[in-house]
């Protein structure tokens, strides 16, 4: 009889590409076990040759009867934002993964992984341009018209962007990723890229990228599993929870404010960036970027 093990992740793209560097561990602990993933988006998991099927949450007719009921089955259903270890600052999202469920971890090797097939690999070929290409992800979180324009918490803020394009636009051509036209940058060494790809040729974008800038989002997840060291930046979030060493991570300024948190319960800031948590005056507060530009050209 077949035996299989279960692991599933719910949440948003980044988190999703972040859990596949549990992935060959799973599969390692429990080679005889056929590895099934139940995930908010599949596509990140359909050409991994650790696993043996993979379902989209919501759509898996028959899933009970086929791996559930009378099966040999471990599942693997927790959530790691809510482990005490990961609240509490002392482990990464990965690590956190790998703790849940008792497996070894190597912070330098245990990476996200991705794997594209032919075709989905040659979407890069689409944004090869004359000059060296700068990738750079201004905004970032769900897409929707009820989503806000600038989330605080994890946009690039506007004076970064102008200095990046005030001193990078003559060596680089420099790609976009933001969500919304309006939030796109006005520049003719710009190209803005706001239109829904798919997640295959949205990454395939940092395949042809000389440099990449990035923030606390899908791309410097995707950046990681690619091998392709990123300058990050963090403002409400921490790289120490969500981010790679392999990356060249620029923490925000403390802030100077004295912003009550009524809200906080198990985390700081909520990461949709709620406008009465900001404790920033001024987004000449969040960092210094003649240094950010220093870091950006030499990494």
């Amino acid at each position: 009889m077949d035996k299989f093990v279960i692991f599933h992740v719910e949440g948003g793209l980044g988190k999703n590409v972040a859990s596949t560097a549990i992935i060959k561990n799973i599969k390692k602990k429990y080679p005889d076990r056929k590895l099934i993933v139940m995930a908010s988006f599949p596509e990140i998991f359909l050409n991994n040759p650790h696993i043996y099927r993979v379902y989209r949450i919501g759509i898996s007719p028959y899933f009970w009867l086929d791996y559930v009921n009378n099966k040999d089955t471990i599942i693997f259903r927790r959530e790691p934002y809510f482990e005490s270890q990961h609240m509490t600052l002392q482990t990464s999202l990965v690590q956190t993964w790998h703790k849940m469920y008792d497996l070894p971890f190597n912070e330098k090797e245990d990476l996200p992984e991705m794997y594209m097939n032919m075709l989905q690999s040659s979407f890069a070929n689409n944004y090869k341009r004359q000059k060296p290409v700068m990738v750079i992800q201004t905004h970032g979180g769900p897409i929707g018209d009820n989503q806000p324009h600038y989330a605080w918490t994890r946009d690039m803020p506007p004076n970064v962007m102008e200095a990046i394009v005030n001193n990078f636009t003559n060596q680089y051509h420099i790609i976009q990723i933001c969500k919304q036209e309006s939030q796109a940058i006005k520049h003719q060494g710009v190209e803005p890229i706001f239109r829904q790809l798919s997640n295959h040729e949205l990454f395939s974008i940092l395949q042809v990228s000389a440099k990449r800038v990035l923030i606390d989002s899908c791309m410097q997840h995707a950046a990681a599993a690619l091998r392709l060291p990123s300058v990050v930046l963090w403002i409400g979030t921490k790289p120490e929870t969500f981010g790679y060493s392999l990356h060249k991570n620029l923490k925000a300024n403390d802030p100077p404010g004295s912003t009550k948190l009524v809200d906080s319960m198990y985390f700081d800031y909520q990461l949709s960036g709620v406008v009465h948590e900001c404790p920033y005056n001024s987004v000449d507060e969040m960092f210094n970027v003649q240094n950010v530009m220093e870091e950006i050209a030499k990494f």
